[in-house]
């Protein structure tokens, strides 16, 4: 080997190693830095005729695509869990656990105990003044339930609102970043870092919404959602929130555009094309996804079933209980029923054996045509009742061939068919709401609606009475004033008499429920069935149930993808002592060559002298 090409070889080193302390002095400055991707400096051997040396040929960012792809994925999931998590452990705190003071079941089990001090004492004024407290406690406490959970929901729509203005502003930085991973003159660093920059964009945008990023091989990336939406290729998508400003109960999502009372989240594609992304169904992940779903279903339900409470708690109070007499016709035996007073939302119950097989009707007053089995089984039939007794009488039993049903004015008779064992009407009852506080019956209403109306859970008012009934829910003013109106059900009644107290007391036990209306309504929900007592506990559990189950989802997801990161770390991070051993390396290296160069000087210096 001659001198000029030990000289080569050296200088070429030097230059080698010169380059390696530039990538592994970025390494080491940016250890720790989030996003960051290791880098190694490529090197070729090069083998001429005369001498074998070595070039720099760029830098290697290190990379995993299939790695990368699977982290976007789970961040978009983390993120989505994240959100509904923080948001429901909130609602826990607000709704508290079962027996924890202030919850509902606690509450609830104290307004039962105030009403049996009233059926034991019903002239001591304290035992009445602690069922008004107790009352307005279980009230109040309704109120402000409703209160917080739409004050959640208007959150999300704040929240959704600052991610669109991020997400755009993300998604156009990204569109800027794929032409200059294009440009010919940048560096290997330069090139490097805007490969960081690209990397940490759409991580940023997972976090937002669920993204399928695909990396080409010129560096550039296109984003879609896994629905197959475009966010970035050609063009840049852009997304826009039409906020429905200030939320109530009755503002809920529909998928009837002008029906729906909820911001809209649109996507605007490069080519003009309009998407909304709740209709359509495309948010499948991230905390757009998350929002929405708080917004539109878990904090609906949780609204859904505060009414059901509030609605439960009102009617036993409130409803007039009308057994049906006892009737004969020939052969035929059955019951009749007093339908007179019967407001909107009221309804009949009547049980009758077929066959041996017993079956349970419900017919609503309502100009809702209903026609479908609830969760307990029993068939509900809405109707109008203003149609009359006679023609209520002559469609029902249209309905029910294997009765006699007939009708009259203020009437109702159900009986069997009048043949031995094959259809026996076993009970029937009409359920009124009671109008007044006194001389109207036993029953009379404590807890009464929006501008101290009666409720009757009026199925034809738009919306629907008990939809958000817990927000509107209160005393009557009345009782208030004067709690001798807990007892006293007629003008000038004794003080001393226990028969109101009593008559809550039975209905509160016997009266049922059953939450929503038809099964199609009611999909995807938990159902509520039974007395108020049991309606109280099915929803503290219910909710305690649900909570835990996303706090355990977000601490899987979160736990995922803390394994995914330390695998990125691994892979692409940067060991700072690794790194110290290869300068190491390269400080020995740079000796030699830097040797190599002294010594071929000082022998072609002594070679000149020479001649």
């Amino acid at each position: 080997m001659g001198l000029m090409t030990s000289l080569n070889n050296s200088v070429t080193g030097l230059r080698i190693n010169q380059d390696s302390l530039d990538v592994l002095s970025r390494n080491i400055a940016n250890a720790g830095t989030p996003g960051y991707h290791r880098q190694a400096l490529n090197v070729v051997d090069y083998n001429a005729q005369n001498s074998t040396y070595a070039r720099s040929v760029g830098v290697t960012r290190a990379f995993n695509t299939s790695l990368q792809t699977y982290y976007t994925r789970q961040v978009s999931d983390a993120a989505n869990s994240s959100v509904q998590a923080g948001y429901l452990d909130r609602l826990q705190g607000f709704l508290g656990k079962p027996g924890q003071a202030g919850s509902l079941d606690t509450l609830y089990s104290q307004l039962k105990n105030a009403l049996q001090g009233i059926a034991t004492s019903p002239d001591d004024y304290t035992a009445r003044a602690s069922m008004v407290s107790s009352a307005q406690t279980m009230v109040e406490t309704l109120n402000r339930l409703s209160t917080t959970i739409q004050g959640m929901r208007q959150e999300t729509e704040g929240q959704i609102a600052s991610n669109i203005y991020n997400i755009n502003g993300m998604l156009n930085s990204l569109s800027e970043v794929n032409p200059r991973l294009l440009a010919l003159g940048m560096t290997d660093s330069a090139r490097a870092a805007l490969h960081d920059q690209r990397d940490r964009l759409v991580s940023s945008i997972a976090e937002i919404i669920d993204v399928q990023a695909d990396y080409r091989p010129n560096g550039t990336v296109a984003l879609m959602t896994r629905s197959g939406v475009g966010l970035l290729d050609n063009g840049v998508s852009q997304f826009s929130f039409e906020s429905a400003g200030n939320l109530s109960p009755n503002s809920v999502f529909d998928y009837n555009d002008e029906a729906s009372k909820v911001g809209k989240l649109i996507l605007t594609t490069p080519s003009g094309l309009t998407i909304d992304l709740v209709t359509q169904g495309v948010l499948q992940g991230g905390e757009l996804a998350g929002l929405v779903t708080l917004r539109d279903k878990t904090l609906v339900e949780a609204q859904d079933q505060l009414d059901e409470i509030a609605a439960a708690l009102a009617q036993p109070f409130s409803t007039v209980s009308k057994p049906g007499e006892v009737t004969e016709a020939g052969a035929a035996r059955g019951l009749t029923l007093d339908i007179t007073n019967m407001a909107p939302g009221n309804d009949i119950q009547f049980t009758y054996s077929q066959n041996g097989i017993d079956k349970r009707v419900r017919v609503v007053n309502t100009l809702e045509p209903l026609d479908y089995i609830d969760a307990t089984g029993q068939r509900v039939i809405g109707m109008d009742f203003s149609m009359g007794g006679g023609d209520l009488g002559n469609t029902l039993g249209a309905m029910f061939p294997s009765l006699n049903i007939s009708g009259g004015a203020g009437y109702l008779r159900i009986l069997d068919d009048g043949a031995a064992g094959t259809t026996d009407v076993k009970s029937a009852v009409a359920h009124s709401t009671s109008t007044g506080l006194q001389g109207s019956g036993l029953a009379f209403n404590l807890f009464v609606d929006q501008g101290s109306a009666a409720f009757t859970n009026n199925l034809d008012s738009d919306p629907p009475q008990k939809q958000g009934f817990a927000a509107r829910i209160a005393i009557n003013p009345a009782i208030l004033a004067d709690n001798r109106l807990l007892v006293q059900y007629e003008v000038g009644g004794t003080l001393g008499d226990a028969d109101r107290a009593n008559y809550v007391i039975n209905q509160l036990e016997t009266m049922n429920f059953v939450s929503g209306t038809s099964p199609q309504a009611n999909s995807g929900r938990f159902q509520l069935a039974g007395n108020l007592g049991e309606v109280i506990s099915q929803i503290v559990g219910f909710q305690g149930a649900s909570i835990n189950a996303a706090l355990t989802k977000r601490d899987d997801r979160q736990l995922t993808l803390d394994t995914i990161i330390d695998q990125m770390e691994s892979d692409y991070g940067v060991n700072v002592d690794e790194e110290m051993a290869r300068l190491l390396e390269l400080q020995n290296a740079y000796a030699a060559n830097a040797r190599v160069v002294s010594v071929v000087k000082e022998l072609l210096d002594t070679l000149f002298q020479a001649t």
